[in-house]
């Protein structure tokens, strides 16, 4: 009884994991899998940034470069490049663990900055690493990435191209990785990051250590990014440095950004549903609007080709979804309760004859008295 009342408040959530542990069975499109398989890598992907952006307030615009980390960790590891074919599993955690290191060292060059000159380092060592990639390759492959890279295999089972199992497994590491970081953001170095999301000098006067602190949340938030990586080569079969430039960096800024920061849950929501919207509406919505326009008679329809107005229609969604919902679209308590703080602020304006400005006048009597 005690277990399933602590389930209560995630009953929802446990009615949507159900929900994706059936899809595969409902739906044997193995296009529809492989979509949703991608889409848990990026919703893998907005969790570790979350961290750093939802908890602890740091803008990272180079989230790519543990994405990189990760995934070249896991390539050179088990590829023909080396002649080394190391078990997947194991690589997994190492990946994870690499990407980590790799967050630490990001993250100690920038403890003294914030805001936007946070920004622009992240940004830098963003294109700094796939660059890096790019320029050796001897050790990278360069421009030609490597190709051949071991795909798992659990209990003699071979996963192979099918991406069913890379779903459930993907699915399996966000419910762990969820249920992590729930418990860190309820622990004390959660809250820890909360106060310096908050206001960093604050924090610092009630003796929470803003190096560790930081530098922590760099690590966890590049620790899952690795995770990511190593799965989503393994899937693929093939890593190369154009897999991760600023636009990816971007897109997992604006799944965190839409989804709502610091509420896991609206993360991933965020998450999938932009990516879907990215991959399958917008690639489809050609297709539909020719159906439409043969079916309905109406010519502009049938003509009209969505297919290089795609990144156009992708900016406007962001757009208007963020005039819309500025604090996203599942925001967090306290971002919630911000954001209507200020439109409430924003939505009183003073009259002008400046009445207001002038406090009434009233007759007080004099210290000594009458």
């Amino acid at each position: 009884m005690r277990v399933l009342k602590r389930l209560t408040p995630y009953r929802t959530a446990l009615a949507v994991l159900a929900l994706f542990l059936l899809y595969p069975l409902a739906d044997h499109n193995a296009g529809h899998v492989n979509a949703a398989a991608d889409a848990a890598v990026f919703v893998l992907l907005a969790l570790g940034l979350n961290i750093v952006v939802g908890f602890a307030g740091l803008l990272d615009l180079g989230y790519a470069a543990f994405f990189a980390i990760g995934s070249y960790a896991y390539a050179l590891a088990a590829s023909p490049f080396y002649h080394l074919h190391l078990p997947f599993w194991p690589m997994l955690l190492v990946s994870a663990l690499i990407a980590a290191v790799f967050g630490v060292l990001l993250g100690a060059p920038t403890l003294r900055l914030r805001g936007d000159y946070l920004a622009i380092v992240t940004l830098g060592f963003g294109e700094i690493v796939p660059t890096v990639f790019l320029n050796l390759p001897k050790y990278t492959g360069g421009t030609n990435g490597i190709v051949g890279i071991d795909q798992p295999v659990l209990f003699g089972y071979h996963f192979g191209f099918n991406p069913t199992p890379y779903y459930y497994t993907l699915i399996g590491i966000i419910v762990l990785s969820v249920i992590a970081i729930l418990r860190l953001r309820d622990s004390r170095l959660g809250r820890a990051w909360l106060a310096v999301r908050e206001d960093e000098i604050a924090a610092s006067s009630m003796g929470i250590n803003l190096v560790t602190t930081k530098l922590t949340a760099f690590s966890f938030g590049a620790f899952f990014s690795g995770f990511a990586g190593a799965l989503y080569v393994a899937k693929l079969g093939i890593v190369s440095p154009d897999q991760f430039n600023f636009t990816v960096s971007f897109t997992i800024l604006a799944m965190v950004v839409l989804g709502g920061m610091g509420n896991v849950f609206g993360v991933i929501a965020g998450a999938g549903i932009l990516y879907e919207f990215q991959t399958l509406v917008l690639a489809d919505l050609t297709e539909w609007s020719h159906d439409l326009g043969h079916a309905w008679g109406i010519a502009a329809l049938a003509r009209v080709d969505f297919v290089n107005l795609k990144f156009l229609l992708y900016g406007l969604g962001l757009v208007f979804l963020m005039l819309l919902r500025p604090e996203g679209i599942f925001p967090e308590r306290r971002i919630r309760a911000i954001m209507t703080e200020r439109g409430s602020a924003a939505g009183e304006v003073p009259p002008a004859d400046g009445s207001a400005a002038k406090a009434p006048m009233t007759d007080a009597p004099p210290p000594g008295g009458a």
